[in-house]
């Protein structure tokens, strides 16, 4: 005990370490409680993520197969050079990429002009933000099975359209020329809604003075567009960008409700192939293969994404 001085007409003590104590002990309070709330969460992603992430990668290097767990054996790279050898694998690889390139611009652009056209006030804006947005909150399968009939070569509403107006019934999801660009249209149309709500804040948040100094420069529609308006949506493009990116590279849904992978695996993404080895031909080996080797190629292109966006940040 240390006398430090008077405090009126009493001397006042303080004990050496007493302050720090108390802090470390409201600390460790605080910790405590936070843990205890994200206790839960943390369980949850260790037995839903983080376990089978780890089994996944152990299971790439063996040949299980599940319904004779206990014969498994470690095969090394063995899986992954038959990979190679896998023409549906390779086959599979190449339409994924195919839908990728696709599909980023056509639904990133639908969704900008979407919210170009709302972003100006008019009476019946919320009426169409709900009607654009609709097929987003709805389920995937319904949606691909409400396409599918849509689509049917021979009683779809859309090839008789088409016959009305002088056009040959088209093939759609039966020709193998034709499938995947169907599933990139229906899969544009389904996801732009959500990414246009995304712009639309993007373009409300941009300051209105900009736009009148401009236009008192001179500047007409197209050069405002080009010089402000992509500039200051930026941020929002890339962030758009990048959930798009993710969320195409893990097309299953649609090919699988519509067309099965087909025709001749014209439509078989990774994802879907995936699934079909592991959980139908239940080779969790050589699925877990598949897995780890596009989580890589994902990886690396996510790597390369961030690596270039910020060099041009720059």
């Amino acid at each position: 005990m240390i006398k430090t001085g008077l405090k009126g007409s009493k001397t006042v003590y303080t004990f050496p370490g007493t302050e720090k104590e108390a802090k470390n002990r409201i600390k460790w309070r605080e910790n405590v409680v936070a843990y205890t709330f994200l206790g839960p969460a943390l369980l949850l992603l260790l037995l839903f993520l983080i376990i089978p992430a780890i089994m996944s990668v152990y299971y790439a290097f063996t040949d299980y197969y599940l319904l004779t767990p206990d014969t498994r054996k470690f095969v090394g790279l063995d899986n992954f050079i038959n990979l190679f050898k896998d023409p549906i694998f390779l086959k599979s690889l190449a339409n994924t990429l195919k839908f990728v390139v696709w599909v980023i611009p056509l639904q990133i652009g639908a969704a900008l002009g979407l919210a170009l056209l709302l972003n100006k006030q008019r009476k019946a804006n919320t009426f169409f933000k709900v009607a654009y947005f609709s097929p987003v909150v709805m389920s995937l399968v319904v949606i691909s099975v409400l396409w599918l009939y849509l689509l049917n070569p021979n009683e779809g509403i859309i090839n008789n359209v088409l016959t009305y107006f002088g056009v040959s019934a088209q093939p759609f999801l039966t020709s193998p020329k034709q499938a995947m660009f169907t599933i990139v249209f229906v899969s544009a149309w389904q996801g732009a809604g959500f990414q246009m709500l995304i712009f639309l804040a993007g373009l409300q948040n941009i300051p209105g003075d900009v736009y009148e100094a401009a236009q008192l420069d001179g500047m007409n529609k197209w050069q405002r567009f080009i010089y402000i308006t992509l500039p200051l949506l930026k941020p929002t493009s890339i962030f758009i960008f990048i959930t798009t990116l993710i969320g195409a590279f893990k097309l299953l849904v649609q090919p699988m409700v519509m067309t099965q992978g087909g025709p001749v695996n014209s439509t078989m993404t990774v994802v879907y192939y995936i699934y079909q080895t592991g959980f139908t031909d239940r080779m969790v080996g050589y699925a877990s293969s598949i897995a780890l080797l596009f989580g890589t190629i994902i990886g690396l292109v996510t790597l390369a994404q961030r690596k270039l966006v910020k060099e041009e940040d720059e």
